[in-house]
Parts: structure tokens; sequence; C-alpha cells
């Protein structure tokens, strides 16, 4: 099958939301995001997470406040003695505070993904991604007071998600989790509150796996040898994992990989402001498929999402990435 090219989520903000995020201006950045990728020729679109940015707190894009702050159950002021308890807890010195404050039920709130997935539907006829952070990684990201247990209180996020993604259509949804790839020890209660969202899943489901982007800088630490137990426990159709900023020396540890579920290619480094050549993403995609075979690549994409980068920069690796795919596979 031909490699789809694709894009790992987010996109540069605009500047002219941080001034002005009301809805029809946000619609207009979402359509100049959407005809952007569809210029540079990507084959699965995606909103650049506009509808979760918030001007007032930018710093990790929405991919966790967005989605804690509307459920039930979470408290988002914190005392001192909160601030302390998550700071005792191993991987997470990248934050200077919780997320939240789980003191009660987890419940969906006011989160309402299925709607920003059908405003943005309405804005392109191309085939489109939602992506939606696990419940790993909103786990690790929050001080419990009320579960007791990280698995109930993962699984209970997991529950949320997974009833607002089964109204969801989209062509590829994409759970992502950030936080796994450092802690394998992890592995016995993410992997089960992950499948229990990926089963609700009706459309091509993917999971998008990385070291980290907070801030420009890689986060975590680890390799892929350690967590094939865990990519291979995945109801997964495909992964979305990093390589480029990494080297590809890793790349044979993925022969391991279960042949059912696919594997989605970093071929492009999103901490770095180069615009790779065509030539070297052919060269990259060259080197997989001779190590894994041509059938096991089902997608080439960023390493991870392109909002630390200037506009400028992220479209044109983007063109890269389109280019790169089509001197591998001989098009014109």
């Amino acid at each position: 099958m031909p490699i789809k090219t694709t894009v790992v989520g987010s996109y540069p903000i605009p500047t002219w939301l941080y001034g002005d995020s009301a809805k029809g201006t946000l619609r207009d950045a979402i359509m100049v995001v959407l005809k952007t990728q569809e210029l540079a020729g990507i084959d699965v679109v995606a909103d650049g997470e506009l509808n979760r940015f918030d001007p007032s707190h930018p710093e990790t894009n929405g991919m966790i406040d967005y989605f804690v702050s509307r459920m039930d159950g979470i408290r988002s002021k914190f005392s001192i003695t909160d601030i302390q308890q998550f700071r005792a807890d191993a991987g997470l010195s990248y934050r200077s505070a919780p997320a939240g404050i789980v003191v009660g039920e987890i419940g969906e709130g006011v989160l309402n993904l299925p709607a920003d997935y059908e405003f943005t539907r309405r804005l392109t006829r191309a085939p489109l991604k939602f992506t939606c952070t696990g419940p790993h990684m909103l786990t690790k990201v929050l001080t419990d007071r009320y579960y007791g247990a990280r698995d109930k209180l993962c699984m209970a996020i997991a529950d949320v998600l997974r009833r607002q993604l089964e109204l969801i259509d989209a062509d590829v949804i994409q759970i992502d989790e950030a936080n796994i790839s450092g802690h394998p020890e992890d592995i016995e209660w993410a992997l089960p509150a992950i499948n229990h969202v990926l089963g609700g899943i009706r459309g091509t489901r993917a999971v998008h796996i990385c070291f980290g982007n907070y801030g420009g800088q890689t986060v975590q630490k680890g390799f892929w040898r350690n967590l094939m137990p865990f990519l291979n426990g995945l109801v997964a159709d495909h992964l979305v994992l990093e390589f480029a900023r990494r080297g590809y020396s890793e790349l044979e540890c993925l022969g391991d990989l279960n042949p059912k579920i696919g594997i989605g290619l970093g071929v492009i480094d999103i901490k770095d402001n180069l615009i790779e050549p065509p030539d070297l993403i052919a060269e990259r995609l060259e080197l997989a498929t001779k190590i894994l075979g041509p059938e096991r690549i089902h997608y080439i994409h960023p390493d991870c999402g392109f909002w630390m980068l200037q506009r400028s920069v992220a479209d044109g690796k983007m063109h890269a990435l389109v280019a790169g795919r089509n001197l591998f596979e001989g098009r014109n």
C-alpha cells in the first residue's frame, strides 16, 4: 500500500489568536491550518489542535489543561501541600505544579470533544485526524486525593474519553501518550485504560508515543525495546512513533511488533529549525523499509507536533515530508 503522510496534531499558533480567540477568529485560523496542510499534499490532516488553545495558558498548547479543567471531580486551585505532593512523584520535574487535584468522582463535566470535531469537520473535505490526550498522560499530571490508586483513576479518565470518542467518526483518532515512554513500569495499569479508550473508536485507531516536547525539549528517557510488551498489547491499527530526533538505531526492535499493527515513522525533527531535504526523508524511508519491510510502514510524519516552531518552518517541513515520500515511491 502507498505510504501516507500525516501530522501528529499541533500547529504553530497564528499570531492573531493571541489577541482574539472568538469563534469566528478560531474558525479562520483552523481553516488556514487545514488549507496549509492540503496545499502541502498531506494525506490525513488535523486542526492544529487550535480548538484547545488557551491564550492565557499556552505552555502545553491545551494538551493537558483543556481536558482536566473541563472534567468533573478535578480542582484547579492548589495549596502548598498539593504542590509538594505532586513534586514527590517521579518523572514530572518538567512541571512546577499539577494540572489538577482529583477530589471526587471523575465525570465528563463540560468536556465536549464531539463538538470540537464537528467544528473542524465542516471546514475540510480531506481525510481528517482527531487527536486526544490519553488516560495515562492525564493521570500522571494529576494529584489524586479520591481514588487512592492510579489504576482506578486512569480507568475513570479512560471511561470519560471513550464515551466522548464513541461519538466521533473521524477517519483517524489518535491517542497521545508522551509519558509512558520513560515509565515502562506503568504499563500494567496504563495498558488496560488506553485499550479501553481505543475500544470505543469507530475509525482507524492510532497511538502516538514520543519522548516529550515540553518547551521544545525532550522530557523522557528510555528505549523502544523496553516498551515492546506495551506496544504489542495495544489494540491499535498503527503507531505514531518518534525517530528523527533519536536516530534509527532502534528500528530493529520493531521487528518484534505485532504484524497487525502498522508503523508510523517519525522522519521530521520538530526540535530543529532545519528543514529536512526530501532526499533525506527518502533515505530514512529506505532504511526503515530495508529493516522492517515495506509493508510495515503505513505513515510518515513529524516526531511530534509543530507548535513550538515558526509557521514558515513547519510549512517547509510539511512540504519536505510529502516530497520525500514521493521521491521514495517514485511519484511525480
